[in-house]
C-alpha cells in the first residue's frame, strides 16, 4: 500500500488554525500528521485521495487563511533511516515505559518496560498525543491473564505493551500491508510470541470470541463506523479503549457508547486530543 504526503503551507500557521486542518483532514481520511513550523506535512493512502480543494475542504475558502498545497508520492522504502534522520526520538511514558529504536542508544536509569520499535510506513512511536494515552491507560490497567485487540495496531506498539504486562493472547488488525510487516518485526524485536497480526478491517471480527480488552486508535469516523463489531466481540466487563480524535468528537463517540450501553470510566486530553475508556455493562 503506497502513500501520499500531501505539504500545506498555512498563513497564519498558528496551532490552533494546524490543529483545525488536522481534524477537517482526518475526516477525509488522512491518518498521520506532521506539525511543521509553516504548516503541515499530512499523510494518506493512494487508493483513499482525492485532490484538495474548496469543496471537500471548505476552510480553504477562509478569506483570513491562506494555503498552498503541493503532494509528493511516497515510495516503499526504509523508512526506519527517515526517521532516525529526522523525527524519532526515544520517548519516556508515564515515568517507566521507555519507547525508543534499535539506533537509539539506550537512556540511562532503569525503566520497567522497554518497547523496541523500528518504524516503516506504520506510525505509531508514541509521540502522536493519541498512542501516548492509550499506552497511559494501559500502564494504569491489570493485563494478566486477559485476551486484547488491538484495532489499527499500526507498529504493534500498543499490543507489545499490553503483551508485556502480561496479556494471555494478543491480536492486532490493521489494514496496511506495511503495518502488518512492521508490526510482526517489532513483535520479533521485542520477543513477543502470544501476538498475532492480521492485514484487514472490522470485518475481521466476525465469529471470533470475545476480548477483555480492546483497543482502538483510529480516527473518529472509523470508530463510529465500527464500535457496533467491537460491541459483538466483547462480554460484560470488557475495557474498550479509544483514541485518535478531539475533544469536541467526544459528544458523537460517547452517544454511540451509550447506545451499545457502554459505561463511561474516564477521559484523557492531551493537546486537546482525547482517548476514553469504556466498560461494557
Amino acid at each position: 500500500m503506497t502513500y501520499k504526503k500531501i505539504n500545506l503551507k498555512i498563513t497564519p500557521a498558528t496551532e490552533a488554525t494546524k490543529e483545525i486542518f488536522i481534524a477537517l483532514l482526518s475526516e477525509l481520511g488522512y491518518d498521520s500528521f506532521l506539525e511543521t513550523e509553516e504548516g503541515l506535512e499530512a499523510y494518506i493512502q493512494e487508493e483513499l485521495y482525492q485532490p484538495l480543494n474548496k469543496d471537500n475542504l471548505p476552510l480553504l475558502n477562509a478569506p483570513e487563511i491562506t494555503v498552498k498545497i503541493s503532494e509528493e508520492q511516497l515510495e516503499e522504502k526504509n523508512w526506519n533511516e527517515e526517521w532516525e534522520k529526522n523525527y524519532f526520538k526515544p520517548i519516556i511514558i508515564g515515568n517507566n515505559c521507555l519507547v525508543r529504536s534499535t539506533f537509539h542508544e539506550k537512556p540511562a536509569g532503569p525503566v520497567k518496560y522497554e518497547i523496541l520499535i523500528n518504524p516503516k510506513m506504520a506510525f505509531g512511536t508514541g509521540y502522536h498525543e493519541t498512542t501516548s494515552l492509550i499506552i497511559q491507560y494501559l500502564l494504569e490497567l491489570e493485563l494478566t491473564g486477559k485476551d486484547v485487540l488491538d484495532m489499527g495496531c499500526g507498529t504493534g506498539i500498543l499490543g507489545i505493551l499490553a503483551a508485556m504486562k502480561g496479556a494471555r493472547k494478543v491480536e492486532g488488525i490493521d489494514i496496511d500491508h506495511w503495518a502488518k510487516e512492521n508490526a510482526e518485526e517489532n513483535l520479533q524485536l521485542n520477543n513477543i510470541h502470544n501476538m498475532e497480526i492480521h492485514q484487514g478491517d472490522a470485518s475481521l471480527l466476525k465469529n471470533r470470541e470475545n476480548y477483555d480488552i480492546i483497543l482502538a486508535n483510529i480516527n473518529r469516523n472509523i470508530l463510529l463506523e465500527d464500535m457496533p463489531r467491537y460491541n459483538e466481540v466483547a462480554h460484560k466487563g470488557t475495557i474498550v479503549l479509544m483514541s485518535g480524535f478531539y475533544e469536541e468528537d467526544f459528544i458523537k463517540i460517547n452517544q454511540k457508547a451509550e447506545s451499545l450501553n457502554w459505561e463511561h470510566l474516564s477521559t484523557k486530553e492531551q493537546n486537546k486530543w482525547v482517548a476514553i475508556a469504556y466498560r461494557k455493562k
